[in-house]
């Protein structure tokens, strides 16, 4: 936007001109936003935008339509080449019709739109912490003998990083195929490229996704928010934790990290494989995916389905808030709800509050130190119309909670990278799990109750005693929550 400002106050006597052409494409641009068919606080967003900056907004907006798709990044390769290989299983999808009869249409729609299948007979393990998760990653890797994928947004030097990475090297060695993939704006701008060239030197192929690069492209905001190992094929972990020491409380930064995890045996993991390989192969060599999914057989004493699934930012399709909302309005008795950022739009928030209104307990848990001061003051603006509906929310007192998880009824569960959040809905890649029936689900219900036993409840009475300033600094932040 700056430097729009200055190269069109830069053209001096032809200034008024350019400016009357400026409000006239405000005008054509008012009215294509508001025939859209975008979420209408994104629409609103926009208009705000245009009206308060006339020299600027219309500009910017034509700029961000314009230049959001960049072909490295398209999807297209998955749909033509990868989903071929992940095919629903008809008996499976029947036996979760039978099983779950309320769970078969949200999967029916993972399946056809997300394009990943559900599992049944997949043995999971749930992790409260990421110190948890990081014991049992390294156990899993150590008996690697094919392959390790790693993908993560955020990569910085020190234990965890430092551990794995010897790991890493020492399977390189033993001749195991080795890649890891991190963001480029996540990862890429907070570390050297000297903690990854030890890596490629010995054996490990390192790749970053969508570099940050100083031009003008809104693919900028199209991270790889995902969360995701896959080894062998055969075993695979997702969840919330990346690899940097925060996560496993080896360092505090704001206060105690409580993140979860989750870890899955079986054919589901072919859907993570499919996942990493699909960001992976456009930014190198064609990949023949058929030699990275073995045959896996089926664990009879394992109960329950998952159906692991991918989002991305460039099909127009928002699966991730999709599942969310099909959770919320489909629980009967209560939704359990941790994420660290609470930025609604309106339709989440009327599906919250009407699920309150039904007599379903719908609790959340935040963080009540924040590590973004903005998101937490538009977290903050929120609260009132949520509490005042029957929402409950709480602020885990400890610190930052980073988890991202969704209980229904304890029959349904999604875990995985989805925040609550427009960035996470609409413009990263992400990717969660959706449970059915699982064992592991009274595991992450357990979780979410202990986790509220150390949480503040937040009344409406704390709402109204909120300094003057924060509020009105809130409201208008989240005029603008969908461009933050």
């Amino acid at each position: 936007m700056g430097f729009i400002f200055l190269s069109v106050t830069s053209i001096g006597e032809k200034y008024y001109i350019v400016y009357l052409l400026l409000v006239v494409l405000d005008i054509v641009l008012a009215v294509f936003i508001t025939n859209k068919s975008e979420p209408s606080s994104y629409k609103l967003t926009w208009l705000v935008t245009i009206s308060i900056f006339p020299l600027l907004g219309g500009i910017s907006y034509l700029f961000v339509k314009l230049s959001q798709r960049q072909p490295k990044l398209a999807d297209s390769h998955y749909r033509t080449k990868a989903r071929p290989m992940l095919v629903q299983d008809d008996d499976t999808a029947k036996a979760l019709a039978e099983t779950c009869p309320d769970a078969y249409n949200i999967s029916r729609y993972v399946s056809d739109y997300g394009l990943y299948p559900v599992y049944r007979n997949n043995a999971s393990e749930y992790y409260p912490l990421g110190e948890i998760q990081f014991e049992h990653l390294l156990a899993e890797m150590e008996k690697a003998e094919k392959f390790i994928f790693l993908e993560f947004f955020i990569i910085t030097k020190g234990y965890m990083f430092d551990t794995i990475s010897e790991l890493l090297i020492r399977k390189a060695g033993e001749g195991v195929d080795v890649r890891l993939m991190y963001d480029g704006i996540g990862t890429g701008m907070l570390n050297s490229k000297k903690i990854f060239r030890r890596l490629e030197e010995n054996g490990v192929q390192c790749k970053e996704f969508n570099p940050f690069r100083p031009m003008l492209s809104s693919v900028q905001n199209n991270r790889d928010h995902r969360k995701i190992v896959v080894i062998d094929g055969k075993t695979a972990f997702s969840g919330g934790t990346n690899l940097a020491d925060e996560y496993i409380n080896r360092i505090q930064r704001f206060g105690h990290w409580k993140d979860t995890g989750f870890m899955i045996r079986g054919r589901a993991v072919r859907n993570y494989t499919i996942m990493f390989l699909s960001l992976w192969e456009p930014l190198g060599d064609p990949e023949n995916y058929e030699q990275f999914l073995p045959e896996v057989e089926d664990d009879e004493d394992a109960e329950g389905f998952i159906q692991p699934f991918s989002d991305s930012p460039l099909d127009d399709e928002p699966v991730g808030k999709s599942v969310y909302m099909e959770l919320i309005n489909n629980a009967r008795e209560y939704v359990y709800i941790t994420t660290p950022y609470l930025i609604l739009d309106e339709e989440m928030t009327n599906a919250l509050c009407f699920a309150a209104k039904k007599g379903v307990e719908v609790s959340i848990i935040t963080p009540h130190i924040p590590d973004k001061w903005y998101v937490y003051m538009i977290a903050w603006n929120n609260y009132p119309d949520l509490l005042k509906r029957g929402v409950k929310i709480y602020e885990y007192t400890p610190g930052f909670i980073h988890a991202k998880t969704v209980i229904a009824d304890g029959k349904t569960a999604a875990i995985g990278t989805i925040n609550f959040d427009y960035r996470s809905f609409y413009l990263h890649f992400e990717s969660a799990a959706l449970l059915y029936d699982c064992p592991i689900i009274k595991d992450m219900k357990r979780d979410f109750e202990e986790t509220r036993k150390k949480s503040q409840l937040i009344t409406e009475e704390e709402c109204k005693k909120q300094p003057f300033f924060r509020k009105i600094a809130g409201s208008i932040l989240n005029m603008f929550a969908p461009l933050l």
